[in-house]
């Protein structure tokens, strides 16, 4: 037993101690206001109250979720199904507002837990503090606390030991030391214990995460799709508006040039250098253009390499960071690439930053591993996901392959964004 399993047993008694407290204080009154709304909506009122309400049960949730990812790295889904951004104001929206929360499944796992959370849940987070506390009352009775009891003639009982004298009290101490170890070192797979318990019951069942993953992939199916006649539309674009001019252009010199070749051999001269200059351009743009479409370096070297290059190509300072095991999916080292690429494109047009850092690793094992990328630079922040930004983009990109995007922006900076990618051990 060592100085570390000591600190983080005491720390685990006193988050304990702490989520006992808040479980039997907020989850009851959140409990009680749930059901005092829900019976108003019979009257009408409940239709204004129990949005806010839900709200606060939710946010109280999440606030536990979070808390079992933080401390006992116990995942528990975010399961609520989000509300129509067209929903109407006015009793009507009320009403549709109300409507929608009470038919999603979780919102009511989420009641159910709090009438768990108030009663097993709080005793569950409380053990931890006393597998702590409660032998200091067996230090106690053996230094003398026992005569307390015996002078009155009664028994007192600490755990299954009568104590009544000094030889039962020594007795106590020591089922108060066995009840210490093991406190010092299972305490933080009890407190992981009262988390499991909330996940039990937040998390989505089976059947409601099949429903969620057959909308996710409904979505990013359309989303994707998009994105792909979006991609087709500009290579046609940048084609006719570029390569495919340049390309119409020369010919029509070349064919001057036949015309002019023995009648004015200067003036074909300089129009055959001038046709050279567009097979150049045109040869750059089609490269461009190619690029764009899929990398070479990508193809060739990966992920890491072609974001080396891409860094290279900045006009800011920046720094790469790659630790990858080898290579990916084709699919998922593009979607990787383009989203570096859409952050990178972001950083330097509206971040103003000098500086950026780009950190790309590999965690986790088998199917549950995934390629994590976080793109950080010094500007003056703001980003945010949504209303048609590039961010959106990238967010979308992800979501083709079940990938996430998280933002930290405050204003005055610095921005992170953080992207991780599904993804099997290489």
């Amino acid at each position: 037993m060592n100085a570390t399993q000591i600190r983080a047993s005491l720390l685990a008694g006193a988050r304990g101690l702490g989520l006992s407290i808040a479980s039997i204080a907020v989850s009851c009154v959140l409990f009680s206001f749930t059901l005092i709304s829900l019976v108003l909506v019979v009257i009408g009122v409940g239709v204004f109250t129990t949005p806010v309400v839900l709200g606060w049960v939710r946010a109280w949730a999440n606030r536990r979720r979070l808390l079992a990812g933080t401390w006992s790295d116990v995942r528990i889904a975010v399961p609520y199904r989000p509300l129509p951004a067209d929903v109407r104001g006015g009793i009507t929206g009320q009403v549709e507002r109300t409507s929608l929360m009470l038919k999603d499944p979780a919102t009511w796992r989420d009641l159910q837990w709090l009438f768990v959370d108030l009663s097993a849940g709080a005793l569950t987070a409380l053990l931890p503090a006393l597998l702590l506390f409660y032998p200091l009352e067996s230090v106690v009775l053996a230094a003398g606390l026992w005569r307390v009891f015996a002078d009155g003639g009664d028994v007192y009982w600490y755990t299954f030991v009568p104590v009544s004298g000094q030889t039962t009290g020594l007795l106590a101490m020591a089922v108060g030391a066995v009840i210490l170890f093991f406190g010092i070192r299972y305490n933080p797979v009890v407190l992981r214990a009262h988390f499991r318990l909330a996940g039990f019951f937040l998390n989505p069942t089976a059947q409601a995460t099949l429903a969620q993953r057959v909308e996710k992939l409904t979505e990013t199916r359309h989303d994707a799709l998009d994105t792909s006649a979006a991609e087709l539309r500009r290579i046609e674009r940048d084609l006719h508006d570029g390569a495919q001019a340049r390309l119409v252009a020369m010919g029509m010199n070349l064919g001057t040039i036949e015309a002019l070749v023995e009648k004015d051999p200067a003036r074909a001269k300089k129009l055959l250098a001038m046709a050279r200059e567009s097979s150049a351009e045109a040869l750059t743009e089609l490269r461009d253009l190619v690029r764009g479409i899929h990398p070479p370096v990508l193809a060739e070297r990966g992920l890491g390499d072609a974001v080396r290059a891409l860094a290279l190509r900045l006009p800011i300072e920046t720094e790469v960071s790659v630790d990858l095991p080898g290579r990916a999916d084709a699919p998922v080292e593009s979607a990787a690439y383009f989203a570096v690429s859409e952050v990178l494109t972001n950083a330097v047009k509206h971040a103003e930053a000098d500086r950026v850092w780009i950190d790309i690793h590999h965690t986790g094992k088998g199917p549950t591993g995934v390629i994590r990328i976080s793109v950080t630079d010094n500007g003056k922040g703001g980003a945010t996901v949504g209303g048609g930004s590039g961010l959106s983009g990238v967010e979308r990109r992800l979501g083709t392959f079940d990938g996430v995007l998280a933002v930290s922006s405050p204003a005055g900076g610095p921005t992170m964004v953080t992207m991780e990618i599904p993804c099997a051990s290489f």
